[in-house]
């Protein structure tokens, strides 16, 4: 299979694709188009962006098609020899999955938008990219621009080569004039660093801490798929944070550009292609059985999204702790926010984790209804640290997750088989040496808060939880969280049979006035906290206003009843043992 990719006027964003299928010998030929990109686990529906399709044998001649479903098509090929599609693919939009196109780059994300023939599917792939003549491209696969011989094998093009379309799919590039690349490597294996977009990298502060985490990465796992890895980097002038997973790549998608190498954004920097790289491994190389090979064409349904995105989440700022890159301040920072997000959770009580994995595929990247269902991510990374620690805790610090991570390394991705969750479940309690049942049961596959066992696993390692009362009056004493966006003050969420909930204050209601004083914006949003601190000692009386009908509800605050925020402490009278699990775990990670 042969994809020609070219473009005329790229302000108009719309890519040109030519597929050539050559020794055909069907009369009707199916042809998909992926539903759906692994890494987001819902579908894409990316036919939507094609606007043009037509189908011709090898002598230009139109060949009769029609659509089968939503994105495969049914072509009469009368079994001509070479099949040649030709359609386009609108590009306007840009996130780190996405396919994108204007007069600075082409990224492209070929799983989005390269069709295919699934009897075919694991035929190689050539991939021909018509390009200005100064444009360099940042991508994983194979390049040739010569034959053998020394001879061009294409004027002012780029050729690339895929063992697959499964390799195809999961190839990501950039084509720009403007990219800044460098490059470093680990323990035989190059890793490049590519960054598109307006932002001044500090190589020599990247170079350290890149490595720095690569090198933990690869100490645990002992052993890489490929020889070379990319770390695409779209940098953006508007806030960004956005990464997808590939077996020899990631596209990150960071803004602003100005902060980049600033603070919070560089640390998230930081996190996300920890992250990413460990997906390497967990996903792309070690998948559930039931990913194994992908579908492109269908849902890819699996309750074990808490170990594909909840295993890498931990993992990710985890390693940056014990490679040295995040202080101890930096990383229970992170932690802390995981598992704050799992207390402002009160779908934690309504659908497990194993649960919401299967349900990523309904609404697992929206916020949904109120109070659904929980997050693979966080309650996954939180049900992860807790199981390294139960673990190291059983097998007296001699094994952790590290040894399962291996073990479904060399036991299951190379040699090519998927896993289950049963099969999870039997190597993690193989190596604690101890029943897994508690939390598999009735943590992982039961709804239910995770904070005695957060307080048990936090208490091996000489540190405790705290959860103290929100500091913002309308929270811990109304019930309500509240979000300020252009002025506007609307309710964001609301603590079960709190004084709010009982009073029939519902998410998305407006807040026009605290007591008959109208909310206004200030330069941080409202001032709809500084009148609600005001009148904290009386009753507080809420004007409003719900599908353009006004009402006031009269509140009697319930001080410190509600929402509380987490933190995380060392243990002032931590023992010597639970200091030694500390060490063992965090690899005497003592910074400050």
């Amino acid at each position: 299979m042969k994809y020609i990719i070219s473009y005329s006027n790229p302000h108009h964003h719309y890519i040109d694709i030519e597929f050539i299928a050559e020794n055909n010998n069907q009369e009707e030929l199916l042809v998909q188009l992926p539903a759906w990109r692994p890494g987001r686990y819902e579908l894409g529906n990316f036919a939507k962006n094609i606007q043009k399709w037509a189908a011709y044998d090898e002598n230009g001649n139109a060949l009769k098609f029609h659509k089968v479903t939503k994105d495969c098509w049914k072509v009469y090929a009368k079994g001509v020899s070479i099949v040649h599609i030709k359609y386009n693919y609108y590009a306007a939009e840009i996130n780190a999955g996405s396919t994108f196109l204007d007069g600075t780059q082409l990224y492209m994300n070929p799983v989005n938008c390269c069709i295919y023939i699934p009897q075919r599917i694991s035929e190689p792939c050539e991939l021909i990219l018509q390009l200005p003549e100064d444009y360099k491209v940042a991508c994983s696969l194979s390049s040739e621009s010569f034959s053998s011989s020394g001879e061009a094998l294409y004027t002012n093009k780029k050729y690339f080569l895929a063992k697959d379309f499964h390799e195809l799919a999961d190839s990501p590039f950039i084509a720009s004039n403007s990219l800044q690349h460098n490059q470093f490597v680990c323990s035989g294996v190059e890793f490049n660093l590519w960054f598109q977009g307006e932002c001044k990298p500090d190589w020599v502060k990247l170079l350290n801490d890149f490595i720095r985490f690569t090198n933990e990465q690869l100490l645990i796992v002992k052993g890489f798929p490929g020889k070379e890895y990319h770390f695409l980097f779209q940098i953006l002038p508007y806030k960004m944070y956005h990464g997808v997973e590939h077996t020899n790549s990631t596209v990150i998608a960071l803004g602003p550009g100005y902060n980049l190498m600033k603070g919070k954004l560089y640390e998230d920097l930081l996190g996300v292609s920890s992250h990413e790289l460990f997906h390497v491994w967990n996903i792309k190389t070690i998948r559930p059985v039931e990913m194994l090979p992908y579908d492109y064409s269908r849902e890819n349904y699996s309750r074990l999204g808490y170990v594909c995105e909840g295993v890498t989440t931990y993992y990710g700022d985890y390693i940056l702790f014990r490679s040295f890159v995040f202080n101890a301040q930096q990383y229970w920072a992170a932690l802390e926010e995981r598992i704050q997000k799992h207390i402002d959770n009160f779908g934690r009580y309504n659908l497990s984790v194993a649960d919401s994995s299967f349900d990523t595929w309904l609404d697992g990247y929206v916020p949904g209804i109120p109070n659904r269902k929980t997050s693979i991510y966080d309650e996954g990374c939180l049900l992860t640290f807790v199981t390294d620690i139960f673990i190291r805790k059983y097998s007296n610090n001699k094994h952790s997750l590290d040894d399962v991570v291996c073990f479904l390394y060399e036991e299951f991705a190379l040699k090519g088989k998927g896993y289950s969750d049963k099969d999870y479940k039997g190597i993690v309690e193989h190596f604690a040496n101890y029943p897994y049942d508690n939390i598999y049961n009735n943590y992982i596959n039961t709804a239910a808060g995770y904070e005695p066992l957060l307080k048990e696993a936090l208490s091996y390692i000489g540190c405790g939880l705290e959860l103290t009362s929100s500091a913002k009056f309308y929270e811990h004493s109304l019930g309500i969280k509240v979000s300020e966006t252009n002025g506007i003050c609307k309710v964001a969420a609301i603590y079960p049979d709190s004084v709010a909930d009982i009073a029939g204050i519902a998410i998305n209601d407006e807040i026009i006035a605290v007591n008959n004083i109208l909310i206004k914006s200030d330069n941080s949003g409202t001032n709809f906290t500084e009148w609600c601190e005001y009148y904290s000692h009386k009753t507080i009386v809420l004007t409003i206003a719900v599908s353009d009908i006004v009402k006031q509800v009269e509140l009697l605050p319930k001080p410190h009843n509600y929402y509380k925020v987490a933190h995380i402490k060392k243990l002032k009278l931590s023992t010597e043992e639970q200091k030694n699990n500390f060490k063992q775990w965090s690899k005497n990670n003592l910074k400050k």
